[in-house]
């Protein structure tokens, strides 16, 4: 493993002054929904989510983003305003609507340096598109920083076949699972094993040593049952997830429909969703919530929690006691509810196209077969779009794998180096977990779980997902965890490269103008501290990469 950095320790003996007492705390109210066709803009305010105050990257001024709800079938047209202005983070930024597959709308993907140039200070870009086919737990969030832009999404279906199981569900019973940083991100990325202590449920938490503040309260109605739309943000640990004294029917993985299955517990990964049914069939009273992060496995005094408050209970921090799990989730115990069964002949290594891909870890730099990943100046998609084609002239390294259309992949990643495990989220697709990680024997190509987050595993392990490639266009393959994008943990996966250009026809102007107006931006426009990030990241360890390095 990497050194794990606990920068809350070290932060607050600098910052001192920033923390505020219980009374004068102002924990984020739950945020409004808005629809699928609206506005967001992205800004700087300073928040206290765990009362400790800190400047943040949010949308529409709180953590986490406000709800966008659709139905299914509904077009989405969402601008993204940036009125950034924070000298410290990043002042150009970009939306990715994750797992939404952006069939037809590659542009539209939000993924900077792939599909898009950044969207820069004083500028907005719409993002049109349609998910006609989908329906379950999405989430929005940046790929530029990790100082907060997240947000849940959810496209409810009025016809889900799985709907006499549940009672209730809307945006109270949306669960945002997020960890939590004291310092910005320009200066954590130069940090090699950045990690915290802290995690938020709905944008609320406590920290070791810090104030009592107030948690966040999911509110239930005895003899109800409850669909809890958990969604896990964080820029690196996955979570723990239970409730004490109820069992959780998983329903759902990353928008896709499951077979129901019972646990006590579930380990979710970032990036990663699950719906799961809460039967509220206990006594009145509270009981504790529990998103530990992998990092912090403690739940003293609050941290790490959030409380589940029957109707009727009195308003007070729970006394139940965590008790150990007995019924944890296995992700080989999940099936996809319709249309099971993975593309192709039913045997590893028979796909028709197969990759293997080795993942190793040299001084922080990650390298997926012996190359890092380093964005390129001009987005593959713009690229794709002026004629390119094949991988040596797509990128400036080897960072590319060229896709034929229509064909079945065979994707086999394992992890030779440190800092696992690493969820991999594939753009553009829902995929089948062949072979989870480590259940190395085992492949299950008839009714695998289909998703869009799976973990890799750690040292020694492997995982094998398969899906079509019908969508044409860049997309990319890539750790969940944002320090291990940051070092090079990424591919893109072009898919058919010379249908792009009729696939995605025709692409929005504006999009046309991102890079122009990225290109002529000052490094005072770019934001992101310049060489202080670096000097303050020095004063906190002296583990950092190389000044060139990270890009």
């Amino acid at each position: 493993m990497l050194i794990p950095i606990i920068i809350t320790s070290l932060v607050l003996s600098i910052n001192a002054a920033s923390i505020v007492s219980r009374s004068q705390s102002y924990p984020l109210p739950r945020s409004g929904v808005l629809g699928p066709k609206t506005t967001i803009t992205i800004g700087n305010k300073v928040i206290a989510p765990d009362g400790f105050e800190r400047s943040a990257t949010l949308v529409d001024g709180t953590f986490p983003g406000p709800l966008i709800a659709a139905q299914k079938g509904d077009d989405f047209a969402i601008e993204v305003v940036n009125e950034l202005t924070d000298e410290a983070m990043f002042k150009s930024t970009s939306v990715h609507w994750h797992g939404i597959f952006q069939n037809g709308t590659n542009y539209a993907d939000g993924t900077s340096f792939v599909t898009q140039c950044p969207i820069a200070q004083n500028h907005s870009f719409l993002h049109s598109f349609s998910a006609p086919n989908q329906a379950g737990t999405y989430w929005y969030h940046s790929h530029y920083s990790c100082d907060g832009l997240r947000g849940p999404l959810v496209i409810y279906d009025p016809h889900d076949p799985l709907a006499y199981m549940y009672d209730v569900d809307d945006a109270s019973t949306v669960i945002t699972l997020a960890d939590w940083y004291h310092v910005v991100a320009p200066v954590l990325r130069h940090i090699i094993g950045t990690t915290t202590t802290i995690s938020l449920i709905n944008g609320q938490g406590r920290y070791a040593g810090g104030p009592m503040t107030d948690l966040a309260v999911i509110n239930v109605e005895q003899g109800k049952r409850y669909r809890m739309r958990l969604i896990a943000m964080s820029c690196d640990p996955n979570f723990q997830f239970s409730i004490d004294g109820h069992n959780l029917t998983i329903i759902e993985a990353d928008g896709v429909l499951t077979e129901p299955l019972v646990v006590d517990q579930l380990q979710i990964f970032a990036g990663q969703r699950y719906s799961v049914v809460l039967v509220a069939d206990k006594p009145v009273d509270n009981y504790w919530i529990y998103s530990l992060p992998s990092s912090n496995l403690s739940s003293a005094g609050g941290v790490n929690s959030a409380i589940l408050r029957y109707k009727g209970a009195a308003t007070a921090d729970p006394t139940t006691v965590n008790t150990l799990a007995t019924n944890s989730l296995k992700e080989a115990n999940l099936h996809a509810l319709i249309n099971p069964g993975a593309p192709g002949i039913p045997e590893y290594g028979k796909a028709d196209i197969n990759l293997n891909l080795t993942v190793t870890n040299t001084g922080g730099i990650f390298y997926i077969n012996n190359v890092t990943y380093q964005p390129p100046t001009v987005p593959v998609l713009l690229q794709i779009l002026s004629g390119a084609q094949e991988p040596s002239q797509l990128l400036r390294n080897d960072s590319i794998i060229v896709l034929q259309a229509n064909k079945v992949v065979e994707l086999t990643l394992s992890t030779t180096g440190p800092g696992g495990p690493h969820p991999i989220h594939l753009h553009g697709h829902a995929f089948d977990v062949v072979q989870s990680a480590g259940n190395t024997s085992a492949f299950n190509y008839v009714n695998p779980v289909r998703r869009d987050v799976v973990s890799a595993g750690s040292l020694g392990q492997q995982m094998v997902i398969r899906w079509t490639t019908d969508n044409s266009g860049p997309w990319f393959l890539h750790c969940h965890i944002d320090w291990h994008l940051d070092a090079g943990f990424a591919v893109v996966m072009a898919e058919s490269p010379s249908d792009t250009r009729a696939h995605i026809s025709p692409v929005p102007a504006a999009w046309d103008q991102l890079c122009p107006i990225f290109d002529s931006l000052s490094p005072s426009q770019l934001g992101g501290g310049g060489f202080k990030s670096y000097e303050e990241a020095a004063n906190i360890t002296t583990l950092l990469f190389p000044t060139s390095s990270l890009h």
